[in-house]
């Protein structure tokens, strides 16, 4: 007897009639562990295998079939991976304050694909006030990026006030790009979304932004007057 199930023209007129039944699904891999997942749903009040922790994993691992429990030991296997990877990369996740006696094991040595932010500031300036709250939200946001502040006078001696604030970025110890002094970074008009994009352009974040942050008209009225003290310094300097 013909196997109804076997992919023939003559099977396919008969299905199309309705004398043989459909063809049966093959079951996948997939399919396999989706009735997993499923399972210890069920088991669980609904907790999604992702969202249970290792501990969970392991107590429910008697309650698999047999069937289902190379599949359950492989998902466990890859999540435990998944976690000690996200564990080791997200291992900063602060602003942390070093002087010129921690620069080379902080920055230069840092290690293997590490990316590090360091704000070089003068305290009592309200831009490096500033760029230091940016660094803080930046830091808990990209906590695999290693970012560290440092006073300007504790770590680059005579260090000029004009170049405040300043923030390099160095990656496996390397200086990879510098932002120095008001004028490069924005002003105090300088957002936290800034630097972001400024960072993720070098490739020191891993942010979903997908284009520059995009800012309100300017008030005309302090770029006039800021422009008017910039002829006037002008004019000075031609006498």
């Amino acid at each position: 007897m013909q196997n109804p199930n076997e992919d023939t023209e003559w099977n396919d007129a008969l299905r199309k009639l309705n004398i043989i039944p459909p063809k049966e699904k093959e079951v996948t891999e997939d399919d396999i562990i989706n009735l997993v997942e499923q399972t210890v749903q069920q088991k669980t009040s609904g907790k999604n295998l992702d969202e249970m922790t290792l501990d969970e994993l392991n107590e429910k691992e008697d309650e698999i079939d047999e069937e289902e429990e190379r599949l359950f030991e492989e998902y466990r296997r890859k999540r435990m991976a998944e976690m000690k990877e996200k564990l080791n990369l997200s291992k900063y996740g602060e602003v942390k304050e070093i002087t010129k006696a921690d620069w080379i094991q902080e920055v230069n040595k840092a290690g293997d694909g590490v990316w590090v932010i360091i704000h070089v500031y003068k305290q009592g300036s309200p831009l490096c006030s500033l760029v230091n709250q940016h660094m803080y939200n930046l830091a808990h946001k990209f906590p695999e990026t290693k970012f560290l502040k440092s006073i300007s006078s504790l770590c680059i001696p005579n260090y000029p006030d004009k170049n405040l604030p300043t923030i390099f970025v160095y990656f496996e110890g390397e200086l990879k790009k510098q932002f120095v002094g008001p004028v490069a970074l924005g002003g105090m008009n300088l957002k936290q979304e800034d630097i972001e994009w400024m960072l993720k352009q070098i490739g020191a974040v891993k942010s979903d932004m997908e284009e520059p942050p995009k800012h309100e008209i300017q008030d005309m009225m302090s770029k006039a007057v800021r422009d008017s003290v910039l002829n006037n310094d002008s004019d000075s300097d031609g006498y």
